[in-house]
């Protein structure tokens, strides 16, 4: 009997994909060592709830409900629930696992949770679970070797991607998806691929109108789909596609051989069928691209309508306050201006009340004018202007008198100045200052004329 066990635990591992050989083979007792109910109770489970995060189906951008709806109550087909691994990868392995509480009581179910990491205190057991084989290498392995063995190039062309993402493909493509489960040992098998599914009328009508999928059941998507798909006679061919809640839409299920006038027609039935659908859901999905686009180039117009006015208010603004600045140094200049203005009538009045002083100063520190006599000179003074000045000093007068004379009157502007005579020729300049007129030639009489100087 214990060959037998080990043979049913080994099997069981290779189908399930769990490596711990304990955790089998209590699965398999809580099942009375039926290896059939025991790998059923992890591979398909329509009762389980879905997961987080895959409403919808779980694929991502899930076909209009509308259209599959409409599709199975056509037919007349059933809905199917997809196994937990198809749908969410690896978490159909934790699913299934959480499943033992059903099978199992006490010790057994802690310890199962344990070996999982899902026990309490467990912490950083979710590394101990061994992911399934990626089913795009399963869905690879299948076509190369459909193709080593029935010709590459020939049949249907079989996606080489998981189950969940040729659904996807179907309908991101509005096309039904055809579902080829192979089962290498049946002896109908060689006869139907070569005979049906490679003849040039059926692949062409399935490439034409279907996404096609294929999986061997001895891998383990083709076996789970195997099991959801309820597949009891090979060779098996579906037509499915995608409902809500983790579901698929079963429009056609094809079993045992088949002519390839037979396959076209019940293919061709299952299109006629499913074509307004997936018309409508074409035209539908159109329409909201169209109503995403047009919401897209409204949001563009109105960005690019906002940015023009923001860019004119930027500019209104530096407008402003540029004419602003401008106003403001120009104000500043008028200020300065008028400063200087008055800074210079300031100075020019204080200048001029200097003048005044100054000349009052020396018209009283000349004293009175003498009377003519021997010892009293008469001197002429000629301005630049033309005006002509007479007085009479003393003739022990020195020269300087004669310069406080002339800065007494207001007459002339200049504040540097030479007295000169014309012949001879005389400059009566600061080193003659302290000369009497009589030594300096100029008594009795003199005539003179300032000379400004530069």
């Amino acid at each position: 009997m214990a060959e037998t066990v080990d043979d049913k635990v080994s099997y069981f591992q290779a189908v399930t994909g769990i490596s711990d050989h304990d955790l089998c083979t209590e699965i398999l007792a809580a099942h009375n060592w039926d290896l059939q109910l025991a790998v059923s109770s992890i591979t398909a489970n329509p009762s389980a709830p879905a997961p987080a995060g895959t409403e919808g189906g779980g694929f991502g951008r899930a076909a209009p409900a509308s259209a599959s709806a409409a599709a199975a109550a056509a037919a007349g087909d059933r809905l199917v629930t997809l196994p937990f691994y198809v749908v969410s990868g690896g978490v159909g392995l934790i699913a299934g696992s959480i499943r033992l509480g059903a099978w199992v009581a006490g010790g057994v179910l802690s310890r199962s949770l344990s070996i999982l990491g899902l026990a309490q205190g467990g912490g950083g057991g979710g590394d101990r679970l061994l992911e399934l084989p990626p089913s795009a290498a399963e869905a690879a392995d299948f076509v190369a070797e459909f193709e080593r063995e029935f010709g590459a190039g020939r049949g249907p062309h079989f996606v080489a991607e998981g189950f969940a993402d040729a659904l996807q493909r179907a309908q991101r493509e509005y096309k039904l998806l055809f579902v080829y489960l192979h089962s290498p040992d049946h002896p109908d098998t060689p006869a139907f691929c070569g005979g049906c599914l490679c003849a040039e009328p059926v692949a062409a009508f399935i490439d034409e109108n279907f996404v096609a999928w294929g999986g061997s059941i001895r891998r383990t998507e083709g076996f789970k789909m195997s099991n959801s798909l309820n597949a009891s006679r090979f060779p098996f061919c579906a037509v499915v596609m995608a409902s809500t809640n983790q579901r698929i839409v079963l429009l056609r299920q094809i079993e045992g051989p088949k002519s390839p006038e037979e396959m076209i027609t019940t293919l061709q039935g299952a299109v006629e069928e499913c074509s307004a659908s997936l018309v409508a859901a074409r035209i539908d999905a159109e329409e909201r691209l169209n109503n995403q686009r047009l919401r897209e180039e409204q949001d563009a117009a109105y960005r690019a309508a906002l940015e023009a006015d923001q860019a004119r208010e930027r500019q209104r603004r530096e407008e402003q306050e540029k004419r602003e600045r401008e106003a403001a140094e120009a104000e500043r200049k008028r200020k300065e201006e008028e400063e200087a203005q008055e800074r210079a009538a300031q100075e020019a009045a204080e200048k001029e009340a200097a003048l005044a002083r100054r000349r009052q100063e020396k018209a009283m520190a000349l004293g009175a004018e003498p009377e003519k006599g021997p010892d009293v000179t008469r001197v002429l003074i000629r301005f630049p202007t033309g005006e002509r000045k007479e007085r009479r000093f003393n003739s022990s007068t020195t020269i300087t008198s004669l310069y406080d004379y002339v800065d007494s009157l207001d007459c002339l502007k200049a504040e540097k100045y030479s007295l000169v005579s014309n012949f001879p020729r005389v400059t009566y300049g600061p080193e003659k200052l302290s000369q009497t007129l009589e030594e300096a030639g100029l008594h009795p009489q003199a005539s003179l004329f300032i000379e400004i100087e530069q």
